[in-house]
């Protein structure tokens, strides 16, 4: 067991599948409700992963509408080589 709160282990989770573009910027995460149906955690911990992720800058909630994966910028990564002339 993890000394990591539960909270932050899902905000890990749900950080991970944005970062391999399981989530795709501008289109919404799965409820808070849902969440906690399919990771086996109480909607208050749904809640606090949610609010982590937004500390995070990677979702960005719209009252009424959901919450939306933000545009990610390019991070800095090698080239994977020099373009020919």
């Amino acid at each position: 067991m993890s000394a990591r709160p539960l909270y932050a282990q899902l905000a890990d989770v749900i950080a991970g599948k944005i970062a391999a573009g399981e989530l795709a910027p501008d289109r919404p995460i799965p409820s808070e409700n849902h969440l906690a149906d399919e990771y086996g955690v109480a909607r208050l911990t749904a809640r606090r992963a949610a609010q982590e992720l937004r500390e995070r800058g990677l979702i960005v909630t719209v009252r009424g509408k959901g919450s939306f994966v933000v545009e990610q910028p390019p991070s800095a990564r090698p080239e994977s080589g020099e373009p020919h002339v």
